[in-house]
C-alpha cells in the first residue's frame, strides 16, 4: 500500500505571506561583481539581407517571406512607445495603429525589428498602398491600415538580445507575438521548407521573394551575409536625374531618368515609363518642378531630356540588366521618404557580390 506523502514541516508562506527563500551556501563575496540589467539601447543600425541569386542550403538556413514596405523598429520602453524608421526618425505618430498594439504587448521593455507593410484584397504587402496609406514621399498622414510584421527581438524586458542566437531570439519573440495572430503586430513566420520550392511557391504568389537567415548567427547590424534575401522580381532604390516629357497622359510625364551610385558618381542606368497613375504622377511631376537644373547629376544621352538635382530616390521594379547596363522591363513603384534612409543601388556593391558567388 502507497504511503501518503509526509506534510511537510513548514509551510509554503510565511507569517507575513512572503516566499520563503533558501540560504545562500555561503556569503556573498562583496568583491564579485552583480549581474546588472542591460541598458536599453536608443537606437540599433539593423542587420541587413545580402541579395543572393538563390536559397542558400543547409540545416542552419531558415526561410521567411520578404516583405515590401517600410523597415521599423518598435523600442516599448518604461515612459511609452517609440517607432524608429531605418534611419532613426521618430515616426510614432505616422503609425497610431502599431503604437497602440505595442502597448498592449505582455513585456516591459522591448525591442522588436520588422517591417510595416499594407495588405491588398489577396494578403499581399504592396508598397503603393503603404505609400498612399501615408499620404504620400513628404506627406504627413498617419496610417492606420499599415501592420507590423515583426521578425525579430532584439532586446527583451532588461536583456540585450544581439549576441544570442537567432533561434533564441525568435523563441521568445514567438511567446510574446504568438503565431497566427490577426491584430496590428504580427509575427513574420519561419516556414519549414525547401528553399528552392518555397521561392517557386512566393513567385507564383505575387510576393516579392524570401529571406534566408542562419539559426547559429548574433543580430549583427549591417550586410554581413548571415541575412540573404532571394527576390522573384528585382525591386531596388534609383536616384532620379531627370524626366521626359508626354504630351498625352501622366501628368506630362512621359519617363523617368535613372541612375546608381559607383563609387562617389551616379551613373545613368536607363529610364522607366511605366508604373504611373494620375495621383502619383501628378505629385511626381510636382516634386521634380522644384528640383530643375541646367547640370546633369549623370551622363545622360537623351534628347529633350529635363534634368533635375539627385534628391529623389526611386522604387523600381525591374526583370534584368541588358548588356550595356540598362534596367530592363523597369515599373515605377514609388518615392522613397528621405527618413526611410533607402540604399540607393550600389554597381560595386554588386560586382563584388556576384564575384564571390
Amino acid at each position: 500500500m502507497t504511503k501518503p506523502p509526509r506534510k511537510s514541516p513548514k509551510p509554503l508562506l510565511g507569517e507575513a505571506d512572503a516566499l520563503l527563500r533558501s540560504r545562500p551556501r555561503r556569503r556573498r563575496d562583496p568583491d564579485q561583481p552583480s549581474l546588472p540589467l542591460d541598458l536599453m539601447p536608443d537606437r540599433i543600425e539593423p542587420c541587413l539581407a545580402l541579395l543572393k541569386p538563390k536559397p542558400p542550403k543547409g540545416d542552419d538556413w531558415v526561410y521567411e517571406v520578404k516583405w515590401d514596405g517600410y523597415r521599423l523598429s518598435v523600442h516599448v520602453g518604461p515612459t511609452g512607445i517609440r517607432i524608429l524608421t531605418r534611419g532613426g526618425h521618430d515616426w510614432t505618430d505616422r503609425f497610431p495603429a502599431i503604437q497602440q498594439a505595442a502597448l498592449w504587448l505582455p513585456v516591459g521593455t522591448a525591442i522588436l525589428d520588422g517591417e510595416a507593410v499594407v495588405l491588398d484584397e489577396q494578403g499581399r504587402p504592396d508598397f503603393g498602398l503603404l505609400q498612399q496609406s501615408l499620404g504620400g514621399r513628404g506627406g504627413k498622414k498617419s496610417s492606420s491600415d499599415a501592420i507590423f510584421m515583426a521578425f525579430d527581438l532584439l532586446y527583451f524586458d532588461g536583456h540585450d538580445l544581439r549576441n544570442s542566437e537567432l533561434s533564441m531570439r525568435r523563441h521568445l519573440l514567438e511567446d510574446l507575438v504568438p503565431a497566427g495572430e490577426q491584430g496590428d503586430i504580427r509575427l513574420s513566420e519561419e516556414i519549414e521548407a525547401d528553399g528552392d520550392l518555397l521561392l517557386a511557391s512566393a513567385c507564383e504568389h505575387g510576393l516579392e521573394g524570401i529571406i534566408a537567415k542562419r539559426r547559429s548567427a548574433p543580430y549583427s547590424s549591417g550586410r554581413l551575409g548571415d541575412w540573404v534575401k532571394i527576390k522573384c522580381v528585382q525591386s531596388d532604390s534609383f536616384v532620379i536625374v531627370g524626366y521626359e516629357r508626354s504630351t498625352v497622359a501622366r501628368a506630362g510625364i512621359g519617363r523617368l531618368l535613372l541612375a546608381a551610385r559607383k563609387s562617389k558618381t551616379l551613373v545613368y542606368v536607363g529610364g522607366v515609363g511605366t508604373g504611373f497613375n494620375e495621383r502619383n504622377a501628378h505629385e511626381l511631376r510636382e516634386n521634380l518642378d522644384g528640383l530643375i537644373t541646367s547640370t546633369p547629376a549623370a551622363v545622360v544621352d537623351r534628347k529633350g531630356a529635363i534634368f533635375v538635382k539627385p534628391k529623389l530616390i526611386a522604387e523600381i521594379e525591374y526583370r534584368a540588366w541588358t548588356g550595356d547596363g540598362k534596367l530592363r522591363h523597369a515599373s515605377y513603384k514609388g518615392l522613397r521618404e528621405e527618413q526611410d534612409n533607402a540604399a540607393v543601388y550600389d554597381l560595386d556593391e554588386q560586382r563584388l557580390s556576384s564575384s564571390s558567388r
